[in-house]
């Protein structure tokens, strides 16, 4: 079974996926930060309607739970497309375009696992759509490719000023994991369980369907 959306933790927001228990929950905010008389500026808490815990953030940036801002890698990436993952993960925070450009390597990865030959991303995903690839599919592998490519390049897409850009990247690597290994292999495994007999009446309808076309 697939997991839930998840929603980035950002300063202020009413409600997302907490740092500290990992459920989607209402987030109450309080900025009361006060060191004897003097208050500290910009030093606000979220209070997790879940677990009850805080998160402590200073000019919208998180500083407590330290945590990754992304949603974990989808199990059913390769090992070592996962592997990158991760290591964007950890860095987004600090450097979105380095994580791009990390996340278009491991897409790149992913789309030799579909078919593809590695050598060329842009050429491998036109490949795929040859041979089938849905469309929204592609449109997600294009987006990452776009922006990892632009990433290294000042001034196309500033990532440094948009890091729920970068942020959602990750959630398309999984998406592209979902649509074309996680779906199929759970379709698979359900439709292998039906009885042989009924197995063959399909294939025998869709032989006679063939011969009528």
């Amino acid at each position: 079974m697939s997991n839930p959306p998840y929603t980035t933790p950002y300063s202020n927001a009413e409600a997302f996926n907490c740092p500290n228990c990992g459920a989607y929950a209402k987030q109450d905010w309080s900025n009361h930060w006060d060191k004897g008389s003097r208050h500290i500026p910009e030093l606000t808490t979220a209070l997790c309607s879940r677990c009850n815990n805080f998160s402590i953030w200073r000019y919208g940036t998180l500083l407590y739970p330290q945590t990754s801002p992304v949603e974990a890698p989808s199990d059913d990436l390769p090992t070592e497309v996962k592997r990158d993952y991760e290591e964007a993960a950890q860095i987004v925070r600090q450097s979105p375009r380095a994580a791009a450009a990390l996340l278009r390597l491991a897409m790149q990865k992913l789309c030799v696992h579909l078919g593809g030959t590695g050598e060329n991303l842009n050429k491998d995903i036109a490949t795929l759509v040859k041979n089938g690839l849905p469309a929204k599919v592609q449109q997600m592998l294009d987006t990452v490719r776009v922006i990892g490519n632009h990433s290294v390049h000042a001034g196309v897409i500033e990532l440094k000023d948009s890091p729920q850009t970068a942020e959602a990247l990750f959630r398309l690597v999984n998406r592209v994991a979902k649509e074309m290994i996680t779906d199929p292999k759970e379709l698979e495994a359900i439709y292998g369980s039906l009885p042989k007999k009924d197995k063959e009446q399909i294939s025998k309808r869709d032989g006679e369907d063939k011969k009528n076309i």
